[in-house]
């Protein structure tokens, strides 16, 4: 039994899904990891973690029109504006997605659907860097 941490950084810039699925398989298989499961977080209130498609862009697009629009950018709405007309609609889109997933690893391979993708979800209109932090445990 092993564990190991590694800690991806992403440059943003700007509200859409950023794709991370190959730079956490070429760590899996940098390690030489076989069996197990590794736990991705993000530690910002502002972005989150998601499974998506990543076979239709179109999809990408879908969604972050859906979610502006449950959460749309207008202060009038919002008690916390502290840092923009983005600030509490990110929020709002963190909460209602994950700060962290857990996927399996089974002979060196990530579990994922044929069609599916890891991406940060970026809910800030600016410029970000942003952590996900990778932790295996399993052999």
């Amino acid at each position: 039994m092993k564990q190991e941490f590694f800690n991806l950084e992403v440059k943003t810039s700007g509200q859409k899904l950023y794709e991370f699925t190959d730079q956490t398989i070429n760590w899996i298989k940098k390690n030489n990891f076989n069996n197990g499961i590794v736990n991705l977080s993000i530690q910002h209130t502002s972005a989150s973690l998601i499974v998506q498609e990543n076979a239709d862009p179109d999809v990408q697009t879908d969604l972050i029109n859906y979610f502006d629009k449950l959460a749309p950018m207008d202060n009038k709405l919002y008690i916390h504006t502290t840092e923009g007309k983005d600030d509490m609609p990110a929020h709002i889109k963190s909460a209602l997605t994950n700060n962290q997933i857990s996927l399996s690893v089974r002979n060196a391979e990530l579990l994922l659907g044929t069609w599916q993708g890891l991406y940060l979800f970026e809910h800030r209109i600016s410029a970000q860097n942003r952590i996900i932090i990778h932790h295996f445990i399993g052999d």
